[in-house]
């Protein structure tokens, strides 16, 4: 395909701080937002249901999770070999991977809708649901596999609006559909008394919503047209946003995995301990979305350096990229040692915002968030890394980086360390499992700056001559 010279865009040339507060806030605002869905149904599932009804959100989590993982291999993935092609000049295939990108992320969400709806009951049961918290949980999956198609096309296509240069309008798309949520939350389950149930409606309209503005968006992109050409699929441009975005997506897999053997192992061990089977299921949802507020301003600032870090490696501008890098990362840390002095310091009164509980359920809770997140304020840096790769398009890289906390050392740690220490087991495979990925991240990022600059040694080389 014929090149044309590589046009201006902002990403060159803009001073890098000013593009990260552009590019991460609507980034950071709109990961919030889709981590606010969640914790939004919790917290009126909490004081309406109960402990049963937070066990019960945490026992479907783990496919929500799915499908965050078919928005980003799909979001991320278009909008990086977008972003990696324009900046090379290459304008006309550019458009076919935001096309092909946008018509993946619909259609991998109404087959996941369909697998949910008619195998149901045996993935809960699989994801580690007792029978006192089974029906509440398909109570809440029956409706919300409904929105699946709309969340995936939210999520995903932010990211696709995001290399666009709109990503004010990607946080417009999140925030609208959470102000419904949350509106009708409170009128379906505080008001109506519809439970679970209501609690599931509220979300799948919000969801609804926000994904019919993505694709109103979509019909209307600036960058480049997009025609019917472009939503055709092709094994040549699906294969290649599949290949980029794989990092992201083998990094939500590896949560699922571990979301799932956590609840079988909470449910198993708990059954051993004071606590049963329910109380460390619901605890553990509770602290684990909580985290997951903070986190998602970490993803939020991995997510804004992206089109910073793709533009301008594929422009040969690597002062740029390690300066994306290292602005991301430092914000990062702010945020995360902030979430640990939080977890450490408050951990029963975030609890007690879920409704009550017995002694035992506080007991467990306070412990899960004060031991289970200790390392919170250094795992920033497997994400911000594994972005970083995916990025300048070395997708192993980020998939091996991203396998590293849940999939390298949290499983094993997790079916090894029960089998001495019990519950408490559990509890400190977070801890170490955080402490070894950020090491190793810190490793792998040292290695590819160290090359980098023979990169950019190399092109000075070839430019004085």
């Amino acid at each position: 395909m014929e090149q044309s010279r590589p046009v201006k865009n902002p990403l060159g040339t803009m001073p890098v701080p000013g593009l990260m507060l552009k590019f991460a806030i609507p980034s950071i605002i709109a990961m919030l937002v889709s981590a606010l869905y969640n914790i939004v149904d919790q917290l009126f599932i909490g004081q309406a249901v109960g402990t049963l009804g937070n066990a019960a959100t945490n026992i479907a989590f783990p496919l929500t999770t799915l499908c965050i993982s078919l928005s980003l291999v799909f979001g991320i993935g278009g909008a990086s070999c977008f972003n990696l092609h324009m900046g090379k000049g290459e304008r006309d295939s550019a458009a076919y991977y935001i096309g092909n990108a946008a018509v993946c992320l619909f259609g991998s969400g109404l087959l996941l809708a369909v697998i949910t709806q008619i195998f149901m009951t045996p993935m809960l049961k699989g994801f580690g649901s007792p029978a006192e918290v089974l029906p509440y949980a398909q109570s809440y999956v029956r409706i919300t596999s409904i929105g699946f198609p709309f969340l995936i096309m939210t999520t995903g296509g932010g990211h696709l609006i995001r290399a666009d240069g709109s990503p004010v309008m990607t946080m417009i798309c999140n925030m609208s559909g959470a102000i419904i949520n949350t509106i009708l939350d409170a009128l379906f389950v505080l008001v109506f008394g519809w439970g679970m149930a209501g609690a599931a409606a509220a979300t799948i309209i919000g969801q609804i919503f926000s994904g019919i503005l993505v694709i109103w968006y979509l019909t209307r992109f600036k960058t480049v047209p997009l025609n019917v050409q472009h939503l055709i699929p092709s094994l040549t441009y699906v294969g290649e946003v599949t290949r980029i975005g794989m990092a992201s997506f083998f990094n939500q897999i590896a949560m699922m995995i571990v979301q799932v053997v956590v609840n079988n192992s909470l449910k198993h061990y708990g059954a051993l301990s004071v606590y049963g089977e329910s109380i460390p299921i619901a605890c553990a949802g509770i602290v684990i979305k909580t985290f997951q507020v903070f986190f998602s301003i970490v993803i939020g600032l991995a997510q804004g350096s992206q089109p910073i870090e793709s533009f301008n490696y594929g422009a040969g501008k690597y002062d740029r990229v390690r300066q994306a890098y290292r602005l991301a990362l430092a914000s990062a840390f702010a945020v995360s040692f902030f979430a640990f002095l939080l977890f450490q310091i408050f951990p029963r009164k975030i609890l007690s915002l879920f409704g009550n509980g017995s002694d035992l359920y506080f007991e467990f809770g306070v412990r899960f968030f004060r031991i289970f997140l200790f390392f919170t304020w250094a795992n920033c840096l497997q994400p911000i890394t594994s972005t970083f790769f995916t990025s300048i398009g070395k997708p192993l890289k980020g998939i091996f980086l991203s396998l590293t906390r849940q999939i390298i050392f949290f499983l094993p740690l997790l079916l090894l360390l029960p089998l001495f220490w019990g519950i408490d087991g559990i509890l400190y495979t977070g801890l170490l499992a955080d402490m070894l990925s950020a090491v190793v991240a810190v490793i792998m990022a040292a290695v590819e700056f160290s090359d980098m600059k023979k990169l950019e040694a190399k092109q000075k080389e070839k430019n004085d001559v």
